[in-house]
């Protein structure tokens, strides 16, 4: 019984060894893939390099993100400038009117750029996740033209004529 015993333990030992390999080579795998890429400013994504490479991402990471803080700025400039015509209240129904269109367009506008930040949050919580440029639908790739032309695009062209097609017969109802 000793001898089996012993076998049992000879067994036990690789086993370890085999354990404390894995982690190791799962943790060079996630130092290499954590290396910072910089692009230039003027660099445009290419069909030849391969499609969502780390180049890719960090250009439409960059790309998203300097679109968000555009819309923020010009979100909460248009609210400061906005409120502050409130003050100028005239007697001339016309001309109330016409503040008040004026306000409802703005406002309109306003809430659009609002979505579309939340559409630039999705699309960089993709490209966190590594289905970025990727179908939601299909999983085939979006195309970088696509990508280039509409960031937040989540859909391929026909996946996306399917949705909208569906849209509007639901619409319809």
């Amino acid at each position: 019984m000793p001898k089996t015993t012993k076998v049992k333990k000879k067994v036990s030992k690789p086993k370890t060894k085999v354990v404390k390999a894995k982690p190791k080579t799962a943790s060079i795998t996630k130092t290499v893939s954590k290396a910072p890429i910089k692009i230039s400013k003027t660099y445009i994504p290419k069909d030849t390099e391969k499609y969502m490479c780390e180049k890719h991402k960090v250009f439409f990471r960059m790309r998203l993100t300097e679109w968000k803080k555009e819309l923020v700025k010009a979100n909460n400039e248009a609210l400061y400038f906005g409120s502050m015509d409130d003050n100028s209240i005239s007697a001339d129904v016309v001309d109330q009117a016409s503040s008040y269109t004026d306000k409802n367009v703005e406002m309109k506008a306003i809430n659009r750029q609002i979505k579309l930040i939340s559409e630039i949050d999705k699309a960089l919580a993709r490209i966190r996740e590594d289905i970025y440029g990727y179908c939601l639908d299909t999983a085939e790739p979006i195309g970088l033209k696509r990508l280039i032309a509409r960031p937040v695009a989540k859909y391929t062209i026909a996946a996306q004529e399917k949705h909208e097609k569906n849209e509007k017969v639901h619409a319809d109802d």
